[in-house]
């Protein structure tokens, strides 16, 4: 087994991240192979220094890439000189002072309370199993804050309805709970009741296609473009945008940063941070607007 095998290995069993993250990391690591053939010759992992990748970056810069998806190619390739140090294969931090293109932080884009508020609450929906499926995807990517993937793999038993809460597994495989709206189980039980109907009672997942399948990613992304373009004109209309407004609206409220931090199921509070940017820049806005002497 190659070293770059076993560090695959070690990524998806150790460090357990997800089948397509560590298909991330070897992509990204097989680049970095045919460009030290390409330029140096024989690939060895001695030859593996600062200056060789250097000149990938300066490559991969030219060939039109954003320097945030290079420094996460950067990012791998230094995991992986780190795993080689630590089974003392290379001797030394040979990559110590390479230094990632710097990249320029965008605010979250969200969409504001009252036309989420709007599409929720003024008539947009039916009473039929995929308009209440539809509305229960964006009820609970805004009203729980998760991931897609955290949405797909939500179960029954995972909404705990008497206490308003809901289990996820997230990234790493980290299991949180975090709470939903109170008026959202009218709208769970309506749901259910109408995917009983159709379906019956065994089925594998909580959210499922019109055929009984378990909903996948293509659809939600395209459910959630359909009704978000109803009510807003903001350029990104994705899943992920509900998250951002979720944490945004709570932040705005006065929510506690490192509250918002655990119902995101961010590990460090820096990821959380830059949402308070965006309520920064409301609460700067209204500033301008009502002080006397602004």
């Amino acid at each position: 087994m190659s070293h770059q095998e076993s560090f695959i290995n070690y990524l998806k069993y150790e460090k357990r991240y997800s089948h397509l993250t560590a298909v991330a990391y070897k992509k990204d690591l097989d680049q970095f192979e045919e460009f030290f053939v390409k330029t140096i010759g024989d690939f060895n992992i001695e030859g593996i220094n600062d200056k060789v990748v250097r000149s990938w970056i300066v490559e991969l810069m030219d060939s039109g890439l954003s320097a945030r998806t290079v420094n996460k190619k950067i990012s791998a390739l230094k995991s992986f000189n780190k795993y080689l140090m630590r089974l003392e294969v290379v001797k030394e931090n040979n990559l110590v002072n390479v230094i990632v293109p710097r990249i320029r932080k965008k605010l979250p884009q969200f969409v504001e309370e009252k036309q989420l508020n709007h599409l929720l609450d003024d008539g947009f929906f039916g009473n039929d199993f995929d308009a209440l499926r539809d509305k229960l995807i964006l009820s609970l990517l805004y009203g729980a804050g998760i991931r897609l993937n955290e949405l797909q793999h939500l179960r029954d038993g995972d909404l705990f309805q008497t206490e308003f809460l809901v289990k996820v597994l997230g990234k790493r495989n980290k299991e949180r709970i975090t709470p939903y709206p109170r008026s959202l189980n009218m709208l769970i039980e309506q749901y259910k009741a109408e995917r009983t109907k159709l379906f019956g009672n065994t089925v594998p997942f909580l959210l499922l296609t019109s055929k009984g399948k378990p909903v996948y990613a293509k659809l939600i992304y395209r459910v959630v473009l359909k009704y978000l373009a109803l009510v807003t004109k903001i350029d990104q209309k994705s899943p992920h945008v509900l998250r951002h407004s979720f944490a945004t609206h709570l932040l705005n409220r006065g929510a506690d940063l490192n509250a918002v931090k655990e119902m995101l199921g961010h590990s460090n509070l820096s990821a959380t941070q830059v949402y308070t940017h965006t309520s920064l820049e409301k609460v700067q806005r209204v500033y301008r607007q009502a002080h006397p002497r602004s």
